[in-house]
């Protein structure tokens, strides 16, 4: 049996992850401290370790176990934080996946990395959507900072040590087990604002426009990415591999559907732009289609669906 560890595999993209590979029948282990995951999202048939990325247990792991692929989801995923304490979000992003690759090169596996980077923060708001692995990269935060340096490091361990890795450049996953409080995906946030009755809060004019990718396509690209043959290694994109449909959606939009598809409606209301927020975001991903076989086949509409049918079922007539 193939062997795999998630790392975040108890968060909100990594549980789904999980779920696949158990689903094509390999023995799955999952890495999450819990500080973002939540346990009842981590999958019974998997093997739990409470640890973080950055810890010696996670060495020792990786060294003894031999894995077939790590699907490296374990992130600092807020934005605003990264910004209030770079080193934090650095220490997560950058320091526990060079304790992660250190640990494979000292073991000399053969395993395959499938490293979860961004596909809207990397690019920035100097090229003209639908952006290219190829386009300029002019990362705005810490975090998109350290995911573009991760992905450079990646690319170094595959030239100079011959280390295995994919970087998979996601645009706005949104779907099932998505968490609506703080800075979360905006389909989780109006979920639970829909459900308590609560108003819509759009920030600018609405017509920012984002790459939305449901959950399950976005986990079959990791798949893919883990199972299937790879370009050679080469410069920093030459395995680097966009996810996403491909078409700019604003979030008057993702309103607007989120409402019909839940037959409830509530007011909207709108607040100042947030600064540094980029006005238009979704990338090309003919690369994943011709190279990997991937294509999203969750459509925008059935995606809200189900993901509203889930919160509605998680509530039960409670705010989320």
């Amino acid at each position: 049996m193939r062997k795999v560890l998630v790392t975040g595999g108890a968060g909100f993209i990594g549980s789904h992850v999980a779920d696949l590979f158990l689903e094509k029948e390999w023995e799955v282990t999952i890495v999450d401290d819990l500080s973002t995951g939540r346990r009842e999202n981590a999958p019974g048939e998997a093997k739990l370790h409470e640890i973080s990325v950055n810890s010696p247990e996670l060495v020792r792991l990786v060294t003894e176990q031999n894995f077939d692929v790590i699907a490296h989801l374990a992130a600092q995923i807020d934005v605003r934080k990264s910004v209030a304490d770079p080193i934090a979000d650095a220490t997560i992003n950058i320091v526990g996946t060079l304790n992660l690759m250190e640990a494979l090169r000292a073991a000399g596996a053969g395993t395959r990395v499938v490293f979860s980077s961004t596909g809207g923060a990397l690019y920035g708001d100097f090229t003209t959507p639908p952006n290219h692995e190829t386009y300029p990269k002019d990362p705005e935060s810490p975090y998109a900072i350290a995911k573009l340096s991760t992905e450079y490091y990646l690319a170094y361990f595959g030239h100079v040590h011959n280390l295995d890795s994919a970087a998979l450049r996601f645009g706005n996953v949104y779907g099932p087990r998505q968490d609506p409080h703080g800075e979360a995906g905006v389909v989780a946030i109006f979920c639970g604002r829909i459900l308590s009755n609560r108003p819509l809060t759009i920030f600018g004019d609405g017509l920012q426009t984002r790459d939305y990718v449901y959950v399950g396509d976005v986990a079959h690209a990791v798949y893919l990415a883990a199972t299937e043959p790879l370009p050679p290694k080469g410069r920093l994109d030459a395995r680097a591999f966009n996810i996403g449909t491909g078409k700019g959606t604003s979030v008057i939009e993702i309103a607007t559907l989120l409402q019909e598809v839940a037959g409830i409606k509530v007011p909207i209301e709108f607040a100042p732009h947030r600064p540094g927020e980029q006005q238009e975001s979704f990338v090309n991903a003919d690369k994943a289609r011709e190279l990997l076989g991937w294509t999203p086949q969750v459509t925008l509409p059935e995606g809200l669906a189900m993901t509203f049918a889930w919160f509605e079922k998680q509530v039960s007539g409670v705010a989320v």
